[in-house]
C-alpha cells in the first residue's frame, strides 16, 4: 500500500513541475521581440532578441528628399531579413534621426547613439561636411558608420569604423569627366561647384582630374562658384558664355542643378550638362523638364537593370513611396543589408561587425561591394544620360 501511494505522489509532482515549466515559458516575454508562432504540434522558435541600425539624415529641409529615402531602404532591408526570420539570433530595428543636414545636429546625434547600447550600426548622413562632425564620435565609441553619399575624400580617414559605400569622388569625377569628353564631345568646360567643404575639394580633383587630359585639347575655361541652392546664376552663365564653354561640369546637388540647367538652357540650349550620381533622382527630370535632356553622369544602380536584386529593392521602395529609388538610396539599401549579413554572422557586437564588414563580399541592389584598408567601397560606375523624358544607359 505504502509503495501505492508513493508512485502515486511522484506523479502528481511530476505533473506539477510539467505545468509549472509551462506556466513560466508563456510568461518570459520581456523586451525581446515576437517571434513568428510555432506550427501546431512543432518545437516552439526560439524568442529572437532586438538589434538595431541607426539611420541619421536630414528628414526635413532642403536635402528631405535623400534622407528619408535612406530611411525608407534601410527599412525595407530590415523587412526582408525579418521577413526571413531574422538576422541569425536577432530581429532587426531601424530607429533614426533627423540631423536637418546641420553638423551641430549631428554630432549631437552621435553622442546620444552611441551610448544606445542595442545599436549595432549606423548609415548616414547625406552631405559630408555634415557626416565628418559625427564620425570622430563613432571611431572613439566604436559603432560602425556607413555612409551612403559621402565623397568628400578625407571621409573615411578618421578611422576604421569609418566606412563608405559610394566611392571616393576622384573615381566617381573620372567617370563624369569622360562622359563630357567622350559622350558630350566637349573640349572647353565650365566649371560649376557649390560653395561647401564637399563643393571646394571636389572642383579642385576634377580640375586635377581634367588637367590630366590635356594632352587630348581639354581644358577648364572658367570656373564659378555659387550658394547651395541658389536660385540666380545669371553671373556664373555670363562668364561661362564669355570663356566659350561647351559643356558645364556642376558640382553640387539637384537643387542646384535643375535651376542653373533651366536659366543656362534658355540662354543656350545646345550648352552640354554634366554631373554625378546624385542626380540620379526622378525629381531632376520631375523639376527640370526639356532643360535637363542630354545631362550626363555616372551610377553605380540602376533602376532599369534585370538583375532580380535591382528589381526586388525597386518595387519594393516604389510600392512604400510610390517613386523609384536613386542611386543613393539603394546604397543606403546595400549598407543596411552588410549591417544585418554582420549580426546575422558574429551577433550583437560592435568590434565583430566592424572587422566583418571589413572583409565583406556583399552582392546586393548596386552589384557587388567589397571595401579596401580605408573603408573606401569598390565599384564599377556606369554612364547615364537623361533622354526622352527618362534615364538611360551610355555605351
Amino acid at each position: 500500500m505504502k509503495k501505492f501511494l508513493s508512485i502515486a505522489l511522484i506523479a502528481v509532482l511530476t505533473l506539477s513541475a510539467l505545468a509549472g515549466c509551462g506556466n513560466s515559458s508563456s510568461s518570459s516575454s520581456g523586451s525581446a521581440a515576437a517571434t513568428p508562432a510555432a506550427s501546431e504540434g512543432g518545437e516552439a522558435p526560439a524568442e529572437k532578441k532586438v538589434a538595431k541600425i541607426a539611420v541619421y539624415a536630414p528628414l526635413t529641409g532642403d536635402h528631405a528628399e535623400y534622407g528619408n529615402s535612406f530611411k525608407v531602404a534601410a527599412e525595407i532591408q530590415a523587412e526582408k531579413w525579418n521577413a526571413a526570420g531574422g538576422a541569425g539570433d536577432y530581429t532587426i530595428e531601424v530607429v533614426s534621426y533627423d540631423d536637418k543636414s546641420n553638423g551641430e545636429e549631428a554630432a549631437a546625434i552621435a553622442e546620444k547613439v552611441v551610448m544606445e547600447k542595442d545599436i549595432m550600426g549606423i548609415i548616414g548622413s547625406y552631405v559630408s561636411g555634415v557626416s565628418m562632425a559625427a564620425t570622430p564620435t563613432f571611431q572613439e565609441y566604436g559603432l560602425v558608420n556607413i555612409s551612403a553619399s559621402a565623397s568628400h575624400p578625407d571621409f573615411t580617414k578618421e578611422g576604421d569604423y569609418i566606412f563608405r559605400n559610394n566611392t571616393v569622388i576622384s573615381v566617381e569625377g573620372a567617370s563624369t569627366v569622360d562622359a563630357v569628353v567622350n559622350n558630350l564631345g566637349a573640349k572647353k568646360i565650365g566649371l560649376l561647384y557649390i560653395k561647401t567643404d564637399w563643393g571646394v575639394s571636389t572642383s579642385t580633383i576634377i580640375e586635377n582630374l581634367v588637367a590630366e587630359r590635356a594632352s587630348e585639347g581639354v581644358s577648364i575655361v572658367a570656373k564659378e562658384e555659387c550658394m547651395d541652392g541658389s536660385d540666380d546664376y545669371s553671373v556664373a552663365i555670363t562668364n561661362f558664355q564669355a570663356a566659350g564653354c561647351e559643356a558645364i561640369i556642376v558640382v553640387g546637388m539637384h537643387n542646384t542643378f535643375v535651376p542653373f540647367a533651366r536659366q543656362y538652357r534658355q540662354l543656350n540650349p545646345e550648352i552640354g550638362l554634366a554631373a554625378f550620381a546624385n542626380l540620379y533622382n526622378q525629381q531632376v527630370i520631375d523639376l527640370g523638364g526639356e532643360f535637363v535632356e542630354g545631362t550626363v553622369f555616372p551610377v553605380s544602380y540602376f533602376n532599369e537593370s534585370t538583375d532580380p536584386l535591382v528589381a526586388e529593392f525597386r518595387d519594393a521602395f516604389f510600392e512604400k513611396t510610390g517613386t523609384y529609388p536613386s542611386g543613393l538610396a539603394a546604397q543606403a539599401y546595400d549598407a543596411a543589408g552588410m549591417l544585418c549579413e554582420a549580426i546575422a554572422n558574429v551577433g550583437a557586437d560592435r568590434a565583430a561587425i566592424r572587422d566583418y564588414v571589413q572583409s565583406i563580399k556583399y552582392v546586393g541592389a548596386g552589384g557587388e561591394t567589397s571595401f579596401d584598408e580605408m573603408g573606401e567601397a569598390q565599384k564599377v560606375f556606369k554612364k547615364v544620360v537623361i533622354k526622352g523624358g527618362k534615364f538611360e544607359l551610355l555605351a
